[in-house]
């Protein structure tokens, strides 16, 4: 909560659309550095496919966490083990993601390896 709150309270100077987002994929990219051990080489190919497969998805931090949008909304996100004291990276998704199917679906899976 505090690394959203200051990601919201950061501030804003003026920047072209194209600085952003290119502001934003360098603390992307930041945030996975600090990952550790397998978090970090999961992280890493997890983030070469999305941005490979799903080109139109803006990456951008949220709540502190590498995550993507579409049209400005959060679709999917990792969460590192370190900060969540798990036993595994997790890759979840928004309602935006629509994953919609019958009356029961996964929104986050725990990854340990590729």
């Amino acid at each position: 909560m505090k690394e959203r709150a200051a990601e919201v309270r950061a501030p804003k100077k003026r920047m072209t659309k194209a600085e952003k987002a290119e502001q934003a994929r360098r603390e992307v990219g930041e945030k996975i550095a600090s990952f550790e051990g397998n978090d970090k080489v999961l992280a890493e190919k997890l983030h070469r496919i999305v941005t490979s497969t799903a080109p139109e998805l803006e990456p951008k931090t949220w709540y502190g966490m590498p995550a993507y949008a579409l049209d400005g909304k959060i679709l999917c996100f990792m969460q590192d083990a370190k900060k969540f004291g798990t036993r595994y990276l997790a890759f979840g998704f928004n309602d935006v993601a629509q994953l919609d199917e019958g009356t029961l679906w996964p929104t986050s899976f725990a990854i340990t390896g590729s």
